[in-house]
């Protein structure tokens, strides 16, 4: 399974709203309706998102190819388009510039740096899950927050990954994935993914998780991110940080798992990431239903920032980056 591929000079992707009552792919022709796509959530997840950006890019040039029109004109006109659509995930831009730099060359080069950035995440992926693996080895039950899946990339996912590759050498007794508020992306992607792979499993509610892991419930915390400063702080789905906090405080490895991508060399503290604000309605309302009273107000911050001095380590395809809490038994290699 595919989250995202490029098939007849089109993006095709995971409708990721429609999970997990029915499995829809959507065929992107355009880079604004990729946006669209972006922005309502339909395709998501930071390695996911950095294939998006430079097929979108290669869409721009495709689409000026077919018309005759300046290609790198498009190209660019695109790039600035998609590096606007979630300003949180640095990856999304990322993608869009790698593309962009083989413009002068073609539609074609563009595609074709697009179709490579596609196959260095999955492999990308499958060293994460090997380097988070030996990390964590001996960890039999495992929490996760929001979605780090295959959904979340091309295919594997960075800090499920982590966890089937666990799994994979050594049964895990439990794995608990919290349901992820406010679009419950936990309880509809995560656990639709673990099932699938014959992980067993639990949902958590959000505010369940710091009790269960105080209660020495959890063995290890994993998760993704969407940008992690220079100094090691780490902007991921909210909620992530009092996951961090619990993990702290009972003394397990809590680890982030993502691409060297996701490093944003010119943001030095997490106090400079930008929080993307998303609509109050998804809190206020459930489906159509309002379930807040008439006239309350929502804050909707989409990500929070967990300190480096939170963190045990970070896991990329590279190497493995200890922070600012050595846990015993996770040391790393």
């Amino acid at each position: 399974m595919r989250a995202i591929d490029w098939r007849d000079d089109a993006v095709v992707i995971i409708d990721q709203t429609l999970l997990p009552e029915r499995t829809t792919r959507v065929v992107v022709r355009e880079p604004a309706q990729l946006v669209t796509e972006i922005r309502r959530l339909a395709i998501r997840g930071a390695m996911a998102l950095g294939v998006a950006g430079a097929m979108g890019v290669a869409l721009g040039a495709v689409r000026a190819r077919e018309r005759g029109a300046d290609v790198l004109a498009a190209a660019t006109d695109a790039c600035a388009l998609l590096a606007g659509a979630r300003p949180t995930a640095i990856n999304l831009a990322w993608g869009a510039q790698r593309a962009l730099a083989a413009a002068p060359d073609g539609a074609a080069a563009v595609v074709a740096a697009a179709l490579a950035l596609r196959d260095a995440d999955i492999a990308a992926n499958r060293a994460i899950g090997r380097r988070g693996a030996d990390l964590l080895d001996g960890a039999r039950r495992v929490l996760t927050h929001c979605n780090t899946g295959a959904l979340a990339a091309v295919e594997i996912g960075t800090a499920v990954g982590v966890i089937a590759e666990l799994h994979r050498r050594r049964p895990l007794t439990m794995v608990y994935a919290t349901e992820t508020r406010p679009l419950l992306q936990g309880s509809r992607l995560t656990a639709w993914e673990l099932g699938k792979a014959g992980l067993p499993h639990r949902i958590l509610v959000d505010g369940a998780a710091a009790g269960l892991i105080l209660a020495g419930e959890v063995d290890a915390v994993v998760v993704g991110a969407d940008r992690i400063a220079a100094n090691g702080d780490t902007a991921n789905k909210v909620g992530t940080v009092a996951h961090a906090l619990a993990a702290a405080r009972a003394g397990i490895p809590f680890v982030v798992a993502a691409p060297e991508a996701t490093f944003a060399a010119t943001t030095y503290t997490g106090a400079e990431i930008p929080i993307e604000e998303r609509h109050e309605d998804e809190v206020l309302f459930v489906g159509s239903r309002r379930v807040a009273p008439p006239g309350t107000r929502a804050r909707n911050p989409g990500f929070d920032v967990t300190p480096a001095d939170l963190i045990t380590a970070v896991v990329t395809e590279r190497r493995v980056l200890p922070l600012g809490r050595a846990v015993a038994g996770a040391a790393a290699r």
